[in-house]
């Protein structure tokens, strides 16, 4: 979020998902994965509500409908997530191992067996190793530190790059409150949820029903504003823990809620660029803005379509500026508009006026495609609604990584 749109002071704080009062955080390697921590474990030392925001994919992980029946209804003390195997596809004994992950983390950390919610990210069909996990939780519940952090950020990784994580302070009543948060996810990423786990926590004091309803409108001003490659999967889940550690009075519509909503969206939305910026094979993150529509849902179609076209991305990551793509992808995405009043910059490069060729310097046009983050705006002149969408570039490493993804 730019900083100019903040209303109230946001501080970023070191130590990520675990930057709370009362949370701690751990990642281990039990060997799931053929290298590197596989297994991370969130711990809130009080019982948390807790929100949840959920793939639509019509196969749904075990772990996934584990936890979204225990979202809402139970306190929650604790996070279980492995990498390297989605245990999704799994039939009847992949929901029971769900079960019993979620359970053997209760009794490593002796809390109530429905207090803890389980994640998966990895291979779909294979059966969890739970030899190997049950080992690997002992491991993690011992390892719980509140600097942890860092370690339960890279133990959910799976094609990422690098780990994403992020945390920010507020004063609500002369009192500090913290939000912090980690994330995974390179590809299979779309509205609507995609290949990404993002676990948030904050020690403000919230209803569930107050804590599920901002979730859901800051995953929708994020996550749900972000594609790689246009694909959702089947484990996608973002959590958001709220443990009333913090010495700040209770959070109400007419009390700090503005405060923590922002302190949320800024956790959301950095996690979500972050994503972006590591989608696999990605060189260069692109913002499509499509401004000036009838509806935002209109904007949000036309945008989406760009930011999802192979063409574009492929136009991107060989620094070509070949705008006529992006118009091609607009008038295909199903929105009524006028391409003569339709105008397209690239950068600061306008590129397109009135429907037709606008006269631009060919050399700034390319250097604009050529940045580390590259700006496309279409205006349609049409509206006053507006939309955006983040992506990447594709690039023959995406078709590397995913080509040998299985094997």
């Amino acid at each position: 979020m730019p900083k100019s749109k903040r209303r109230y002071l946001l501080r970023e704080v070191p130590g990520g998902v675990a930057a709370p009062c009362g949370f701690e955080a751990s990642g281990v390697r039990c060997g799931i994965k053929s290298r590197g921590l596989d297994l991370a474990l969130i711990y809130s030392v009080a019982p948390a509500a807790a929100a949840g925001v959920f793939t639509t994919n019509r196969f749904q992980a075990a772990p996934v409908l584990v936890t979204k029946d225990r979202i809402g209804r139970e306190p929650i003390h604790g996070v279980v997530i492995n990498s390297g195997n989605a245990n999704a596809c799994t039939g009847g004994k992949g929901y029971r191992d769900a079960v019993h992950m979620a359970n053997l983390t209760a009794d490593a950390l002796a809390v109530p067996k429905r207090s803890v919610l389980v994640c998966s990210t990895g291979v779909i069909g294979r059966p969890l190793p739970m030899s190997k996990l049950s080992s690997g939780i002992k491991q993690a519940a011992a390892a719980l530190d509140p600097e942890g952090g860092s370690a339960a950020a890279q133990a959910i990784m799976t094609t990422d790059t690098r780990p994403k994580s992020v945390a920010v302070e507020f004063e609500l009543d002369g009192r500090p409150v913290r939000v912090g948060g980690m994330a995974k996810g390179a590809g299979m990423i779309a509205p609507n949820m995609a290949t990404l786990l993002a676990f948030i926590t904050t020690d403000a004091s919230l209803s569930p029903g107050l804590l599920q309803s901002r979730l859901g409108a800051a995953v929708k001003r994020s996550f749900h504003r972000i594609t790689v490659d246009g694909d959702t999967s089947t484990n996608d889940t973002v959590l958001l823990l709220a443990n009333r550690q913090a010495e700040a009075a209770r959070i109400t519509p007419q009390h700090g809620l503005s405060r923590f909503r922002e302190a949320l969206d800024y956790v959301a939305d950095h996690l979500a660029r972050e994503l972006v910026r590591d989608g696999e094979g990605a060189s260069r993150m692109i913002e499509v803005r499509v401004r000036g529509a009838a509806s935002e849902s209109d904007a949000r179609r036309i945008a989406r379509t760009i930011a999802e076209s192979p063409l574009v991305k492929t136009a991107i990551a060989g620094g070509d500026p070949n705008w006529g793509r992006v118009l091609a992808a607009a008038g295909r995405a199903g929105v009524s508009f006028v391409p003569g009043l339709v105008d397209l910059s690239l950068g600061t490069v306008q590129v397109v006026r009135g429907g037709a060729v606008a006269r631009h310097r060919a050399s700034a046009a390319r250097s604009a495609v050529r940045t580390s983050e590259v700006r496309i705006t279409l205006d349609l002149n049409a509206g006053d609604r507006e939309a955006v969408m983040w992506t990447c570039d594709l690039t023959r490493d995406y078709v590397r990584i995913n080509a040998e993804y299985h094997t």
